[in-house]
């Protein structure tokens, strides 16, 4: 994996999505030059800092916007505004819960957004799903009517906004097939402003989405798939076992066994996906003590689940994935017996695509993925 910040994992990670959903080399060095110091003294100092340098790019790219369209330059508009949200959500998932200001960056990250699909893709557009009372909070990426459909959750600490940028949804797009890329429970705009915490049964959320595709009558009934990265590599499986409406599913990261891996985290083993850790994960769970917490996350766990996946299902991991180990990508697969077609991809570093879910080559991960599901819905 490219490391701009020598030994910081997690900053690293946030650089590479960052040019690997879009970004150009020169920003991001814009971004990352003045807090190279920082970064040596570990992930959780100075994502202030971080924050503030990265937060003065996308201030120059918003005065660039707001200055092409006065101009009529829709385009150049619409691509400085996505660059910007690029860096912005990539700089806001950095943060510490406590960051204060922290819900007031976010609403900038879904304005700048919306400034992105008014100017450039009028085919994506801000929806809600309804779900126990509140809602969802999504993108609707439409591939024309009577199309097939993903479902495309986030994990642990990405976003919507993150699915949008890393341009998945657009290759699935030009293969004839719609996006909706949902905020879980514990994610985006259904945790920072709904409440709304994880929870271990997935398939709730997942009826939801199906019943709002279906409401909407644009997408092809028959061919709903599910595709879930990093923790939703936990959250899709699970829901494809025991939501039938579903007619695939992709493991985009093998979550299999994530209460054991919080066990590893608390012995120092293994990489964070993000600075903060613990108090990151309380706040996605809606827990106030660790213990309460770990006791909890055993129960993420598939075994015992994807023996109940009856469509077809695609494993993909990296084989040099420091967060997630490469034998949970074997025990889904192992486990999946009665999944009429199951297939485990493995990324190797010699191709690209080895770290976790890719993030060291994504768009050759979201290719293979692409591709996968196109010829599956065909």
């Amino acid at each position: 994996m490219f490391e701009y910040f020598p030994g910081n994992y997690v900053w690293n990670l946030g650089v590479v999505a960052a040019l690997n959903s879009g970004g150009l080399i020169d920003e991001v060095d814009r971004a990352c030059r003045p807090i190279r110091d920082l970064a040596a003294q570990g992930s959780d100092v100075g994502t202030a800092e971080l924050m503030a340098s990265w937060t003065a790019v996308v201030d120059d790219l918003q005065a660039g916007a707001e200055a092409d369209e006065r101009a009529g330059r829709r385009r150049s508009a619409g691509q400085r505004y996505l660059r910007a949200t690029n860096y912005l959500i990539q700089a806001e998932r950095m943060q510490s819960v406590h960051s204060p200001g922290r819900r007031a960056i976010y609403q900038r990250c879904l304005d700048l957004m919306r400034k992105t699909f008014d100017l450039i893709d009028p085919a994506t557009t801000r929806v809600a799903v309804p779900f126990e009372g509140g809602e969802l909070p999504a993108y609707f990426t439409s591939a024309g009517p009577g199309a097939p459909c993903i479902i495309l959750w986030n994990g642990l600490d990405s976003t919507k906004e993150h699915m949008y940028v890393s341009g998945f949804p657009q290759e699935l797009a030009a293969r004839g097939i719609s996006t909706l890329m949902v905020d879980c429970p514990g994610s985006g705009e259904a945790l920072r402003f709904g409440g709304l915490t994880a929870r271990v049964e997935t398939e709730g959320w997942a009826a939801a989405c199906v019943d709002h595709l279906l409401a909407r009558g644009e997408v092809d009934p028959a061919r709903i798939g599910l595709v879930g990265w990093s923790l939703g590599g936990y959250y899709a499986p699970r829901a494809a076992a025991f939501e039938k409406r579903l007619a695939l599913c992709v493991a985009w990261g093998a979550n299999h066994d994530w209460g054991t891996v919080q066990k590893r985290r608390l012995e120092r083993e293994g990489e964070r996906p993000v600075p903060h850790y613990w108090d990151h994960v309380l706040w996605v769970w809606g827990e106030t003590d660790l213990g309460t917490f770990i006791k909890k996350a055993e129960a993420v766990n598939l075994d015992g689940v994807v023996e109940h996946i009856t469509v077809p299902f695609l494993i993909a991991h990296g084989e040099n994935d420091r967060q997630i180990p490469l034998a949970y990508a074997h025990r889904s697969y192992e486990q999946a017996v009665n999944s009429p077609k199951r297939e485990l991809r493995v990324f190797t570093a010699a191709e690209g695509g080895a770290e976790h879910i890719g993030l060291d080559h994504l768009p050759h991960v979201s290719v293979f993925i692409a591709d996968w599901i196109a010829g599956e819905f065909a």
